[in-house]
This record gives structure tokens, C-alpha cells and sequence, in this order.
């Protein structure tokens, strides 16, 4: 006779934990119940106290950033899950800690609860640089936002002139205006040769000089900033890609299919694992991601196809590779995406094309395939021989060693 199952529900907050432990023979009644603060002490007595009661399931909600350390704690000696919070809503007024545990525990042996994707603990360190290195990204942004509207405070068109004002040219001109130099004719001496805009016309956006003291002391501590997190983001770069070296087959798998680059594959990768392992099918993944239509169907219509939430960070590198891969000269996805347009539109025929795309690489990941380009692209032996060059000095580039073959040789 099998032993019964023992499942323990966990209310979390900040400072207290809610436990409640019930067998699956009975889940409306609790076998015990206790609270335990969430220091590092107690979750060692909480550890043992649910060894005691025979529990081998734990399940608690996704409160905040508080579940992290209690499921460290205890995914070395217990299963853990995570629900989130909406699907395990009270009923107003009747809303009470060990209520709501209880509720997590009944529910999960009901399979009524939406359980969350919480990776190994190497994966999730993958996906710590992976998404500190994004975070850095969208300071850098912000940065070069607040350094042009300084700019424009002061009257300085700089921007207007430039291509790039974070490039060679622009970028010593606003060391120059951080340190006081005021002299129009000597800011474009620091211009490259090649730079588009005339001299007359940088000078014309440069005539404005000089800055106010304060704003050229803001404008050093923007650049100083800004070469910092410059630093931080090829530091972070350097580490993932140190992090995913035995991941090396999978990166170059994704990078072949149109519009994925070595950081698009490392990102994906720290997302969904090497394998995509956790997901039985492509479908599944592109559910999980939210990139597949929804469906809220009511009384035998759908009154909405709008995709549902997803993972956030997959959804946004999806979009970019989807936008890479329909202006990839000669591949399958720009033929795709131009028969969508006219019954879709734009942004809809985008996104079909990231659904297409999730899906492959559901299939490079899990079954381990290679992307064959079935476009004008695969006509063409020259344009097919540039881009096995361009991806091999990438990723040689990156460290790794690449050894090219043909698919028949290889498979030999």
C-alpha cells in the first residue's frame, strides 16, 4: 500500500509565515498548523517541523520577491511549488492567513492552482546576469535621454547634426562641454572626418556654448555613469557567456535560425533552459511565453483572442528577433511575414511570426535540430557561405571553438 500523500500550504509574507500540513485523503481538514517568522532560524525549524509531519509537497504563493528565501530553504529536501497569487483568490471577507494556507494546500491536490516555472539553481543564476545585464541596458537608455535633454536645456542641437551622439565624434564633444570648453571652432576639431554633418552645420549646433556650471557638473556625472555601466554590461556579457560555455551547441543552434544573435540565444537560454526541458511540447511554450493567441470563450464564443501574459523578458526578445528575422534579406520569415501583412497588419503579422519562431526554438532546444532555411535564401550557395562565416567569427569571437561541417559529412 502506498503511503499517503502529505502536502504543506505556505502563506508568505515579509516577516511570518502561514503553514498549514493536509493529507490528500482529507484536504478540507488541516493535520496541524503553525507560524514561523522568516528568519534564517526559523526556516531551518520550519524544515524540520514539515520532516516531522511526513510532508514531501510544499506549495506557496509567488508573494513579491518573500518566497525566494523560503523555497532555498527547502527545495533540498522537499518538492516545492509555486502558485500564483490570483489563482488562489479569497472571497471577500473571508481572508485569513492559515485559511488562505489551507486553501493552497486543498487547491494544489485539486490541480486547480497556476503553478509557476522556477528553473535549477544554476539556470537561475543564468537568468540574474542575464537580467542585470537587460537592467543596465535600460539605464544606459534613460542616461542617453537625460544627457540630450540637458542638451536641449542648454541650446545645444547636438543631436540634431550627429547620427550618434554616444559615438567616437559625439561622445568627445560632451567631454569636451563637461570639462568648459566653449570654443565652437575647437568642439568640431574633435569631430571625426567621416562624420556627415559639415562643419558649418556642427558649429551652427554647437554656438550655443557655454554651459552653466551646474549643468556641465550633471553632464560629468552622466558620462561618468554612463562609462560605468558600460563597464558593468561587458563585465556581465563576459560572465554569461563564461556561465553558458558548456551550453555551446545549443547557442550556435539558435544563432542560425534568422534574426537570433549570440546575446538573443544566451537570454533564451537562461529563460527556458538548454533543452527547454520543462516543456512536453511547442505549444506548451508559446502558452507559457504568451506569444500564442488566447481565448476567452463564453457561451461557445471567443469574445477575445488577445495573447495572454507571459514571461516577460521571452516575450521581449521574441519581438526583437521576430522584427530581426523579417528584415533578413531572402529568409523564409520575411516571406511570411509579407503574406501576413495585408490580412493582419504590421504589428499582428509580427507577432505571428514571433509564435512561429518560439515554436522553433522549442524544437533547436528540445529536439536538438538545426534550422534549414527553406527561403530564397537556401537558392542562394554565396549568401548561405556569408552567413555560416559571419556566425562562426562570432561566436570564435566569444571564445568558443567552432568546427563547420555540412549536415550529410557531419551526420556520417
Amino acid at each position: 500500500m502506498e503511503p499517503k500523500l502529505v502536502v504543506a500550504g505556505i502563506d508568505v509574507h515579509k516577516k511570518m509565515l502561514a503553514v498549514v500540513v493536509v493529507d490528500e485523503e482529507n484536504p478540507q481538514q488541516a493535520l496541524d498548523r503553525r507560524k514561523f517568522g522568516s528568519g534564517a532560524k526559523e526556516l531551518q525549524h520550519l524544515s524540520t517541523w514539515l520532516g516531522a509531519h511526513g510532508v514531501s509537497l510544499v506549495v506557496m504563493e509567488s508573494t513579491a520577491q518573500y518566497w525566494r528565501p523560503v523555497w532555498l530553504a527547502l527545495e533540498r529536501d522537499f518538492v516545492p511549488h509555486l502558485a500564483q497569487a490570483q489563482s488562489n483568490a479569497a472571497p471577500k471577507g473571508r481572508k485569513s492567513d492559515f485559511v488562505d494556507a489551507l486553501r493552497l494546500a486543498r487547491r494544489f491536490l485539486a490541480a486547480e492552482l497556476r503553478l509557476s516555472f522556477v528553473p535549477d539553481a544554476e539556470q537561475r543564476s543564468w537568468r540574474s546576469l542575464s537580467r542585470s545585464k537587460h537592467q543596465k541596458r535600460r539605464r544606459r537608455v534613460q542616461l542617453q535621454n537625460q544627457i540630450e535633454a540637458l542638451l536641449e536645456e542648454n541650446r545645444i542641437k547636438l543631436s540634431s547634426v550627429v547620427t550618434d551622439l554616444f559615438g567616437l565624434s559625439g561622445y568627445r564633444i560632451l567631454q569636451a562641454l563637461s570639462q568648459g570648453e566653449c570654443d565652437p571652432e575647437k568642439l568640431v576639431g574633435l569631430a571625426a572626418n567621416n562624420l556627415k554633418a559639415s562643419p558649418e552645420e556642427l558649429a551652427d549646433a554647437l554656438q550655443a556654448a557655454p554651459m552653466a556650471a551646474r549643468h556641465r557638473k550633471i553632464l560629468t556625472m552622466h558620462l561618468e555613469e554612463l562609462d560605468l555601466i558600460d563597464r558593468h554590461i561587458g563585465e556581465l556579457s563576459r560572465e554569461l557567456g563564461e556561465a553558458l560555455r558548456n551550453q555551446q551547441q545549443a547557442v550556435v543552434r539558435l544563432c542560425e535560425i534568422p534574426g537570433v544573435r549570440e546575446d538573443a540565444a544566451w537570454q533564451m537560454i537562461a529563460e527556458v533552459g538548454p533543452e527547454a526541458a520543462v516543456f512536453e511540447t511547442p505549444e506548451q511554450m508559446a502558452s507559457w511565453i504568451g506569444v500564442c493567441p488566447g481565448r476567452e470563450e463564453s457561451a461557445g464564443e471567443s469574445k477575445s483572442n488577445r495573447s495572454p501574459k507571459g514571461n516577460r523578458t521571452m516575450r521581449r526578445v521574441l519581438n526583437q528577433v521576430a522584427w530581426g528575422a523579417v528584415r533578413t534579406k531572402d529568409s523564409f520569415f520575411k516571406e511570411l511575414f509579407q503574406r501576413l501583412i495585408p490580412r493582419l497588419g504590421v504589428h499582428k503579422a509580427v507577432w505571428a511570426v514571433a509564435h512561429r519562431i518560439a515554436r522553433l526554438i522549442w524544437k533547436v532546444l528540445h529536439e536538438k535540430v538545426r534550422y534549414i532555411e527553406r527561403g530564397p535564401l537556401a537558392m542562394d550557395p554565396m549568401a548561405m557561405k556569408r552567413r555560416v562565416a559571419r556566425l562562426t567569427k562570432q561566436m570564435r569571437k566569444l571564445g568558443y571553438t567552432i568546427e563547420v561541417k555540412p549536415v550529410a559529412q557531419a551526420t556520417e
